[in-house]
């Protein structure tokens, strides 16, 4: 199999992750923070191990700020209703998932509103404009995908974080598709919450994400329970990450999440990006050869979108043309993405898109094959 569906999860994941899972279940096999053994607080300090990481690979101050999540989805929704209420309004882009979008239409029926922020990706400052004018008096939430997971294109967090934060409003970022693959400070950028999967960018397992939490903006809870800590209060504790983290941990995910981010430290995410776009450029080269391919974006760079290609053959069903990849051992992407917005503005409601997306695993052998499964497929058509 020829694995091009990266952008929906990493694989194959490195030899390092598979092995600190499969060693999590001897080394680390009790319940963190739920007993004082020595295996208990062995397991407590491996996962303190991990926060220390992700801590350090985003510029996150406070390790504590750390939330582990069940998946990036989870972690959006922790913000969204945990920031905002009725009488409330959020200011999204016209490029997000339906992580943001389902969690702010349930609220809608409870008095919260939201408008969407066209993103201009060859004009960041037409961006700027549009999420300024979509900001009301009653704005609680900023909340944008760093890359739309369809076409690419990337927002301009850095200016977005500096107008909210100008506006004393908090900002939220999706990086479901730049985690790992595009530098992010939460720091410098002051970017108050960041939502990630474990399992994508970061190459973890499934069923790890992640929240970052800066500075003093306080969530309501979603979830309450155990924790490990103050267990005589009713309440669930203030604390972070106590406060968004009831119940027990997924320790082994959390072992292979951790060796997946250690994975990225040494060989660099920068070294990644680099082979993933060249590998773009040069499939977008070759496709922009057959006449009735359709392309979603301009040729592809660095500055403006993420390693991931959207197209169509025209006359064909996406999914037709995932299902021929399929047989012919080629593993891709087809439909609408869980991003009914996006496909409005590429005009492909009806017939969804074929996504194709590399990792750093990906070679150019791979973009070769792939490129005559698609002639092949075109010349059919």
């Amino acid at each position: 199999m020829i694995y091009f569906d990266n952008a929906a999860t990493t694989y194959p994941k490195p030899p390092e992750v598979r092995r600190a899972i499969a060693e999590a279940m001897v080394l680390y096999g009790a319940n963190p923070g739920r007993g004082g053994h020595a295996l208990s607080l062995r397991t407590a300090e491996q996962v303190y191990a991990c926060r220390e990481a992700v801590s350090s690979f985003f510029k996150l101050d406070n390790p504590a700020n750390v939330v582990f999540t069940a998946n990036c989805t989870m972690s959006l929704n922790l913000v969204i209703k945990g920031t905002v209420q009725r009488g409330d309004h959020v200011v999204i882009s016209d490029l997000e998932h339906n992580s943001v979008l389902r969690p702010l239409e349930t609220l809608k029926e409870q008095g919260v509103t939201y408008t969407e922020a066209v993103v201009h990706p060859y004009n960041p400052q037409r961006t700027i404009e549009s999420f300024c004018s979509a900001i009301r008096s009653n704005t609680k939430l900023i909340l944008c995908s760093h890359a739309s997971n369809v076409l690419g294109y990337r927002a301009p967090i850095e200016q977005l974080a500096r107008l909210a934060s100008k506006r004393g409003i908090p900002f939220a970022v999706d990086a479901a598709q730049s985690g790992g693959i595009l530098p992010i400070d939460m720091s410098k950028n002051t970017i108050d919450y960041l939502c990630l999967p474990g399992h994508k960018g970061l190459y973890g397992p499934m069923g790890t994400g992640l929240l970052l939490c800066r500075g003093s903006h306080r969530l309501t809870t979603l979830i309450e329970g155990g924790s490990g800590s103050q267990s005589l209060l009713p309440q669930q504790p203030d604390e972070l990450p106590e406060h968004l983290e009831s119940g027990t941990l997924n320790v082994p995910g959390i072992c292979g999440l951790l060796a997946g981010i250690q994975w990225l430290d040494r060989y660099g995410i920068e070294r990644i990006a680099f082979h993933e776009n060249s590998l773009m450029r040069e499939l977008y080269s070759r496709l922009t050869q057959i006449s009735n391919i359709r392309l979603y974006t301009e040729f592809p760079s660095p500055s403006v979108c993420v390693p991931l290609l959207t197209f169509n053959i025209d006359g064909q069903n996406s999914e037709a043309v995932a299902e021929h990849l399929n047989r012919a051992g080629i593993a891709v992407r087809a439909g609408l993405h869980c991003a009914p917005s996006v496909h409005r503005r590429m005009q492909t409601t009806q017939t969804g898109a074929v996504r194709l997306c590399p990792s750093a695993f990906t070679t150019n052998n791979d973009i070769y094959y792939i490129y005559k499964k698609i002639i092949e497929i075109a010349r059919n058509s």
